[in-house]
């Protein structure tokens, strides 16, 4: 009687809940061009019932019928991307909540590569960040219990708990021997999406860590706020868009929009190319059309940040500095299989609006600046080594590639691999040869929550340099 239901349930899966769809599958002559393809996905599911019923009835001890279909299940999407994930009743209930900047947890954002969690990037004053996560820390240990090769969404979930709630992370560090533990406590996380600072009286610096809902509204009025405190006149806008993971669409199009005066901000590309997505720039709201802008990215700059940031560059709206971003450019959808279970799918593309492809590519800077903290630790900078897109298990690719095509990106991917560890021991070597004073542990783990004033932010600086020489040329043309 299990196997049947089995049978019945991965019936239902592919073939969705039709009963005459399913009954058509049994009939002996069916008149579709399709017939040879849907005979062969039923003998692949016979194939999958015989197995099933084998570990039921042989097994040495007794099994959950619903935990092995569910394995399967996980199992069956781990093989598309890294995105695409089957949504147990947990899961899937908390993927219906909306983005709306408070949440409990640790106010970290994670991906997963080679079966090990790895962190994108902390959010900025959240409990990871206040214990000194960093961006690329492999999460290897939860409450001491070893991490490797437990999904994606399984790890997450025991991330998650009740707030003030305390947790063990096990991290492992480039650079760091053996695993070193944090205690974090789970807190309630008020992201504060928008941080401002009037720089030399004429430069707005703004930084949005996270497109969440009113992103664009909170940019607009510390513009507003910027503008009324300069005494001589905004003569540039600096947005800061590093280690920021996206959010949500609409606030990307927002956002765009400040800054666009008409045209496209991204458009999305499904299996079938002729079937596209397109966004607009907004015509009403907050304008900000003549100030000159410079957009700073990074490695952890993903999603929406890289929608913002293609946008602005191909209409020569903004000049993009930093180091390439993360290249997160394709489009998830949460379908429901009924009231408690659902899947994310991957179902498209972002293109930006000169029809670029970023996924597993990232948006390229106008302006090559690596990353530092400040200009005076220059000597002494840590490098940080961005997991991005492209380094993920099962990435897509930005378009759909031959065998040959195949092997030649992955000889390329792996020749690029070596050449940044080999960069990175090189480093390592040369600052073993500088003579800096010695640290207390205590205050080398709280490196990273160290705020460094924008006005002292190296990559900052080089931004204002760029604004003022746009001020000087428009002069030298009056």
């Amino acid at each position: 009687m299990k196997r049947e239901l089995s049978s019945l349930l991965l019936l239902a899966l592919l073939f969705g809940s039709n009963q005459s769809a399913i009954a058509a599958t049994a009939q002996t002559t069916i008149d579709t061009s399709s017939e040879a393809i849907k005979k062969s996905r039923y003998e692949k599911l016979e194939l999958f019932s015989k197995v099933l019923y084998l570990i039921e009835s042989q097994y040495y001890r007794e099994v959950d019928t619903e935990k092995l279909v569910e394995g399967a299940l996980n199992g069956m999407m781990n093989t598309l991307d890294p995105h695409s994930a089957f949504l147990d009743q947990e899961i899937f209930a908390k993927m219906q909540e909306e983005t709306s900047g408070e949440f409990g947890g640790l106010g970290i954002e994670v991906t997963q590569k080679e079966g090990l969690l790895v962190i994108i990037t902390p959010i900025e004053d959240s409990p990871a960040y206040k214990a000194g996560i960093k961006p690329g820390d492999k999460i290897v240990e939860i409450n001491h219990e070893s991490m490797v090769g437990v999904s994606l969404e399984q790890a997450i979930d025991r991330l998650r708990g009740k707030t003030k709630s305390k947790i063990i992370l096990g991290i492992a560090r480039e650079g760091v021997e053996g695993v070193k533990n944090f205690e974090i406590t789970r807190e309630i996380v008020y992201i504060k999406p928008v941080k401002s600072e009037l720089i030399q009286d004429q430069y707005a610096y703004i930084r949005l860590t996270q497109f969440q809902k009113n992103s664009a509204e909170y940019i607009s009025d510390a513009i507003v706020k910027m503008r009324s405190q300069s005494k001589s006149g905004l003569k540039g806008i600096v947005l800061d868009l590093r280690s920021n993971p996206g959010g949500l669409l609409d606030e990307a199009v927002d956002v765009s929009s400040i800054f666009l005066k008409d045209g496209i901000v991204v458009s999305t590309e499904g299996r079938d190319p002729k079937n596209k997505e397109i966004r607009y720039v907004k015509k009403s709201g907050h304008k900000e059309l003549d100030i000159p802008v410079v957009i700073l990215i990074n490695g952890s700059t993903a999603s929406a940040s890289e929608i913002v940031s293609g946008a602005l560059q191909d209409s020569k709206r903004a000049i993009i500095m930093g180091t390439q971003s993360f290249g997160k450019g394709s489009v998830q959808s949460v379908a429901k299989i009924d009231d408690k279970i659902g899947l994310k799918l991957t179902i498209a593309q972002y293109m930006t609006p000169s029809g670029r492809k970023i996924q597993a590519v990232g948006i390229k800077p106008d302006v090559q600046i690596d990353e530092v903290e400040a200009e005076f630790v220059e000597n002494n900078k840590k490098e940080t080594t961005f997991i991005r897109e492209k380094d993920l298990k099962n990435h897509l690719t930005a378009t759909v590639e031959t065998a040959e095509e195949k092997n030649a990106r992955e000889e390329l991917e792996l020749k690029e691999r070596i050449e940044r560890t080999e960069k990175f021991r090189q480093m390592r070597e040369k600052k073993k040869k500088i003579k800096v004073k010695e640290v207390t542990a205590t205050s080398d783990d709280d490196d990273n929550t160290k705020k460094i004033a924008p006005k002292d932010d190296y990559q900052v600086s080089q931004a204002i340099n760029y604004l003022k020489n746009i001020g000087l040329i428009k002069s030298l043309k009056i």
